[in-house]
């Protein structure tokens, strides 16, 4: 089977939207704090957290949905904690998004060893179903946490373009002092787009535990944080560039599958699952020659200053 044969196939496709799905979703939530002038490293451990909370409150009863909401609350929360220090304190943004990224890996590792102490195999709950009620045959397959995270690029992007709100975090994240002139609060308007966008981070590992699989086991957000940081470059900051990196890196991961199970020369599997983001960090230095970044971005502001 040649190259061609693979992508011109509707599986190929589904499974490229399937990975990508989890990619959106962070890639905005990253994309809505460094507009802002925050840099979140977090993002590892939102996801990781949003992937426990998330499954953990299905498996004691709440509805899918509830699930989803509990994992956008709890990373909602910790995200405010990064507010408090990389806002509030002004401390290094990059020292505070990875002490979050290992206190809540940690701590949602130690929460499944406490409420599980004794099980090998991972608990499983009933995850989303596929929306096969669609006309569209790649959506077909998919979740409805797919079809939210495709709704959401054009919604924030209206959001970011369009609303005196997106105006206001976006001047936050380039002129901070503009945005004091006019008697708005630039602490406020960078803690709600942390506080947001670690919310859609945490969804983004709901998606995982929820639709992806049905359980939750330890490394299941394997990077894809750190691939959400490197989109947002390679997005150029802009939402619907966002979409175009995620399906760019689901593409290449999805291709790379097909081509270990077609591999016939006994190369080592590592090669092929090397693939995706050796083509990502090409892609990403060739868009990042003309990317611009928010001028404001991990510069802490203090009202006042000049």
């Amino acid at each position: 089977m040649t190259i061609l044969d693979m992508i011109t196939t509707l599986p190929f496709w589904v499974a490229v939207l399937r990975v990508a799905t989890p990619l959106i979703f962070g890639t905005l939530g990253v994309l809505m704090c460094e507009r802002a002038g925050v840099l979140n490293l977090g993002i590892e451990g939102l996801m990781v957290v949003g992937a426990f909370a998330g499954w953990f409150a299905v498996f004691h009863g709440l509805p899918l949905w509830g699930g989803v909401l509990v994992a956008a609350l709890v990373a909602g929360a910790l995200g405010a904690l990064h507010a408090f220090f990389t806002v509030t304190l002004a401390l290094s943004q990059h020292v505070a998004g990875l002490g979050l990224t290992l206190l809540t890996t940690a701590l949602s590792y130690f929460a499944y060893r406490v409420a599980f102490p004794k099980v090998n195999t991972p608990p499983t709950i009933q995850p989303f179903a596929a929306m096969d009620w669609l006309p569209v045959p790649v959506l077909q397959q998919q979740t409805p946490l797919t079809l939210l995270a495709l709704v959401l690029v054009p919604v924030l992007g209206y959001g970011l373009y369009r609303t005196p709100a997106g105006l206001a975090l976006r001047m936050a994240g380039e002129s901070p002092q503009a945005v004091e002139s006019q008697g708005i609060s630039v602490a406020r308007v960078r803690a709600s787009a942390i506080v947001l966008g670690s919310a859609l981070m945490g969804i983004a590992g709901a998606f995982l535990t929820l639709a992806a699989f049905n359980a939750f086991f330890f490394n299941m957000v394997n990077g894809r944080g750190w691939v959400c940081v490197a989109l947002v470059v390679f997005a150029g900051w802009k939402p619907g560039k966002a979409l175009l990196g995620a399906l760019l890196f689901g593409f290449f991961d999805a291709l790379q599958l097909r081509l270990q199970q077609a591999d016939t020369g006994g190369l080592p599997y590592q090669l092929y699952l090397m693939l995706p983001y050796v083509l990502s960090i090409v892609a990403l230095i060739v868009a990042s020659r003309r990317a611009t970044a928010p001028q404001a971005l991990m510069r802490p502001y203090i009202p006042g200053e000049r």
